[in-house]
């Protein structure tokens, strides 16, 4: 079933399929604050301050001031429902995502005909037209900035070269033909922005939201893996092992993908920037993955929207910045990235590689290393420089051997605990550019650090040296089938 979805609606009606991992509500729920507040004890997990729990995908049938309209959240937030919507067992979705970087399908442009997304258009020139009254967009906490789209996919195109690039950015909607976008420096539509206000243009672009959850995923791939010119809609083709289809845009040069649920289509304006919070006031944007606020930002690039086109009964996708959705969106790529790397220069030695929760996908990864002969110990450290190469935002690696179970914490902590000696195995790399939105990477948090953004690198290296590994086998207990006496629990 997995194979046949191509948009929200069909991965969501799979999801009905299989228990616990949906769940809607048609008891009114307000888009300020109360949505995320009621998700966050729902099912968001991540690095969302506790008590939290990671549970099913939620929508919400009636939305306080958006009549017809619906809101879903955490579609992602578990891998377990990551690996149902993908087809494929949680513990190898990071080798799904490599296989499909390795065999591309680009997209397709259909007509308007066969595009759901452009069912209903609304025009910024219409005396009513407010994307405020037309997106139900959350606002996730009582102090953030405005109603942000957490999960639009941007897309635009390089005014030199013609290639396009997709990504998911910060978007808070400002006006009522307003939007604010922040970007993380480096990132690839940023360029292409530049390069447009450069020669004093407009950039068109677009915004799907409510898409088929493969293109989310593959969207968050970064360079080197994916580097400029890369269109990542490629990799969802890779996914579905069929091209993702997109449409013309009604009143901007560009395409959109065909079969969202919402279209925003506008212009990013030449030098023209907003302060983030010029509505509230309040010093804050909204919650990010690491798990804080994020600061809003002075002078961010605006656009200008020109329409907004939606399917009939539209569906608003968010997500909540700390939470395991975003773990999953970002970490999986990641994964995918360091599988590709490291097994170009050490293959065979690596079995596994988990992005971490607690790192929002981004910041810890963790490393299954096998260690066959001799001459392999030393090569687990250069895995781990290898990680950091394929993925420059990463921040710590920690390495295990293959009796480790990377996805269960507690075996991480005991390795950690049993198989570590700090002075000996924890390599610090100081002053490397990593992530803005870590707040530890600051001058004020140590003045060692030269600019906001750069950090010290570390890798823990809790791998059993090989000429000692007969000293650390585990407790050797006997395989059994537990089904013969607790079949309740193990059907």
């Amino acid at each position: 079933m997995a194979n046949k979805i191509n948009d929200l609606r069909s991965a969501l009606e799979y999801l009905k399929t299989i228990p616990g991992q949906y769940l809607e509500t048609d008891v009114e729920a307000d888009p300020r604050a109360e949505i995320s507040g009621i998700y966050r004890r729902v099912g968001a997990r991540g690095t969302v301050k506790r008590p939290t729990q990671l549970g099913p995908a939620m929508v919400f049938n009636n939305v306080k001031g958006h009549p017809g309209a619906k809101v879903a959240i955490g579609v992602l937030s578990s891998r377990e429902r990551v690996g149902h919507i993908l087809g494929c067992p949680p513990e190898r979705l990071g080798f799904l995502l490599k296989d499909s970087v390795e065999n591309l399908i680009p997209p397709v442009v259909v007509s308007a005909a066969d595009a759901p997304c452009q069912e209903v258009v609304h025009l910024a020139d219409e005396a009513d037209f407010d994307i405020r009254k037309l997106i139900p967009a959350p606002t996730n906490t009582e102090e953030d900035a405005g109603p942000y789209i957490t999960m639009g996919l941007c897309y635009g195109t390089d005014p030199e070269t013609g290639t396009s690039d997709i990504t998911i950015h910060r978007l808070c909607l400002q006006s009522k033909d307003e939007i604010s976008m922040y970007f993380v420096p480096g990132r690839h539509l940023d360029t292409m922005r530049q390069k447009y206000e450069k020669a004093g243009k407009p950039m068109p672009i677009s915004i799907s939201i409510g898409v088929d959850p493969a293109i989310e995923i593959a969207a968050c791939f970064e360079a080197p893996t994916t580097p400029y010119g890369f269109n990542e809609l490629a990799i969802a083709g890779g996914l579905r092992k069929e091209a993702v289809q997109l449409v013309q845009c009604k009143t901007i040069n560009e395409k959109a993908l065909a079969r969202a649920e919402y279209v925003v289509e506008g212009e990013l304006l030449p030098n023209v920037r907003i302060r983030e919070d010029i509505n509230t006031d309040t010093g804050k944007a909204m919650p990010e993955f690491p798990g804080y606020t994020g600061p809003s930002k002075p002078e961010l690039p605006v656009i200008k929207v020109k329409a907004v086109t939606h399917r009939l009964n539209p569906i608003m996708q968010s997500c909540i910045g700390p939470s395991e959705e975003h773990v999953n969106m970002a970490g999986l790529p990641t994964e995918a990235s360091i599988l590709t790397m490291v097994d170009k220069a050490l293959p065979g030695n690596v079995k596994n590689v988990y992005a971490h929760c607690s790192g929002g996908g981004k910041y810890l990864a963790v490393i299954q290393f096998v260690k066959k002969a001799p001459p392999d110990e030393g090569r687990q450290r250069q895995a781990a420089l290898l990680a950091f190469s394929a993925f420059s935002e990463l921040k710590h690696v920690i390495l295990v051997d293959d009796d480790v179970d990377i996805f269960d914490t507690n075996d991480v902590l005991w390795a950690m605990t049993t198989r570590m000696q700090a002075d000996v195995d924890i390599i610090p790399i100081p002053g490397v550019r990593c992530h803005p939105l870590d707040p530890s990477n600051d001058p004020d948090f140590d003045p060692s650090i030269r600019d906001h953004g750069i950090a010290c690198k570390c890798i823990f290296d809790a791998t059993v040296p090989f000429g000692m590994k007969d000293r650390f086998h585990r407790c050797k207990f006997m395989e059994v089938d537990p089904a013969k006496w607790a079949p309740e629990l193990f059907k």
